[in-house]
């Protein structure tokens, strides 16, 4: 086994503290999932339908103002950061597992094993996803968060998986690896125990990438009203605010404004991090 893969989580820690950027992607990452998920402690869960106070401006009472419905945009905010967040990271964890799974034993075993999982690849890459998601939405009201995170998952892994297929068909030719052969110690020890962990850095900048993209294909979903849900949600709002035409009362954009900046200064977090991240773990990078 690589003696430098013990290095692999201090290095991580050090790009993210030694660049200014990374550090200060990583503070808003934490901040805005303490924002999504430690907030909904401290505001009222209860939201409740007010018509007399629909629209109304920003003010110390509401901090974004109300909604078509009355109810307190700041609050919906809080309480609609969660879902988007914990589904789209669910999606990437099933995403990442597929891809190495698939990837590495394809890569290692080669023979028809490999030409399956290619193959399977390429049947994967034509579902046309949007179409998936109608079909799903169209046998339920309100799909589950579980049911979206799964099918994003089950859609999305092909491209990693032929990426870390050459990781791995590179990685086997190494002395290290030869080695672990002679000795006898098996494939599944050979994979995960002595080539996999060689991959720590790059799989987990991909992680990163694909909770990124899964949170723009919820949102994306839910404003095109491909999964209607009753919990609240960031891209909900987007879509009430859009189908109330929030965007033509200037005291309502907020309603409409304020997700999308969640959304944005997420993201830009975490595409912050990545960079910082791969420059830690990528010794030609690491380098300059």
């Amino acid at each position: 086994m690589n003696p430098d893969n013990g290095n692999t989580w201090s290095l991580i820690w050090r790009g993210l503290t030694r660049s200014p950027s990374g550090f200060v992607g990583m503070c808003l990452v934490l901040a805005i999932l303490l924002f999504a998920f430690v907030g909904p402690l401290f505001v009222d869960n209860d939201l409740k339908t007010d018509p007399d106070s629909i629209w109304l401006p920003m003010s110390t009472e509401h901090w974004l103002g109300t909604n078509h419905e009355g109810k307190d945009v700041f609050t919906k905010l809080v309480l609609g950061g969660a879902e988007p967040i914990w589904v789209g990271t669910l999606a990437a964890v099933i995403t990442v597992v597929i891809a190495v799974v698939f990837g590495s034993l394809g890569g290692y075993l080669r023979g028809r094993l490999d030409n399956f999982l290619l193959q399977l690849t390429d049947i994967t890459m034509t579902i046309p996803f949007i179409i998936l998601m109608l079909i799903v939405a169209s046998f339920y009201r309100a799909a589950s968060p579980w049911v979206v995170a799964l099918i994003i998952g089950l859609v999305t892994w092909p491209f990693l998986m032929r990426s870390i297929r050459a990781q791995v068909l590179t990685l086997k030719e190494r002395e290290f690896v030869e080695a672990a052969k002679l000795q006898n110690l098996g494939t599944p020890r050979i994979i995960f125990v002595d080539i996999l962990p060689n991959m720590a850095g790059y799989i987990f900048i991909n992680f990163i990438i694909a909770v990124t993209n899964a949170i723009y294909a919820i949102v994306g979903m839910y404003l095109l009203g491909l999964l209607p849900s009753t919990a609240e949600n960031w891209g909900l709002m987007i879509q009430q605010a859009w189908n109330n035409s929030a965007y033509l009362l200037p005291r309502a954009l907020p309603f409409l404004l304020a997700p999308m900046v969640m959304i944005m200064l997420f993201q830009v977090g975490l595409v912050t991090m990545t960079r910082s991240l791969e420059q830690a773990l990528n010794p030609r990078l690491r380098e300059r």
